[in-house]
């Protein structure tokens, strides 16, 4: 088991920080030379690996202003907790030493949108490899639903807030690496991991921390 190099703290204060600058457009590309690349061709150490959508606004190193070997990253659709990006994140903390992992939602996801349509009562037409990726997700859709609609149980697009949804989700996919890894639990109980849950802001470029485990606060 690697042992993290910085705090939970210290680490996740790292990533707020590169996200101010993003925000407000002072970029310092650090970590991106010719020769933090040679430093590395034979180990990475990072302090922080990172679960996000694959949504191309949505690229971890730059939405932080991180370099080579700064971040662990895997993402997919709706950043969903799979046996594949579980087994990503043990890898990060068990091999690695990471300090916080992210969970990074974001504005107008099509993953959200997807699943609430799977939700309705006359759903599109997806492939199956997608369906049941959705299916993680779709959990997260009727929780929102049903909070304020107990007519149905179909979900009317027009009536449902997609960005609450994927809070709701992030929030399950918190949960869910947390029920599958015991890695990943232990971690977070002896206070070597945290694991923050955010929604990125589209619009400002604003990661917004909305949840987190561990031993960490944030900034007021």
């Amino acid at each position: 088991m690697a042992d993290p190099r910085v705090s939970v703290q210290e680490a996740w204060d790292a990533l707020a920080e590169g996200n101010d600058r993003f925000m407000q457009g002072d970029l310092h590309h650090p970590q991106q030379s010719a020769a933090r690349r040679s430093e590395l061709s034979t180990f990475q150490a990072p302090n922080a690996a990172f679960l996000g959508c694959s949504d191309s606004r949505v690229a971890a190193e730059i939405l932080f202003d991180c370099g080579l070997g700064d971040l662990f990253v895997v993402r997919n659709i709706g950043q969903i907790a799979n046996e594949n990006t579980t087994a990503t994140m043990e890898y990060a903390v068990s091999e690695l030493g990471v300090a916080v992992i992210v969970v990074l939602a974001h504005g107008s996801c099509g993953a959200v949108r997807a699943a609430i349509d799977q939700t309705t009562a006359s759903p599109s037409e997806v492939t199956p490899a997608i369906r049941r990726e959705l299916e993680r997700i779709q959990p997260a859709v009727q929780r929102e639903w049903l909070a304020t609609h107990q007519d149905t149980p179909y979900v009317d697009p027009e009536l449902i807030d997609a960005d609450a949804v994927g809070r709701r989700h992030l929030d399950e996919t918190i949960h869910a690496l947390m029920r599958s890894s015991r890695v990943i639990s232990d971690a977070v109980a002896e206070g070597r991991l945290g694991i923050v849950g955010c929604q990125y802001q589209l619009e400002d470029g604003h990661v917004l921390p909305i949840t987190a485990v561990g031993r960490l606060s944030f900034a007021s």
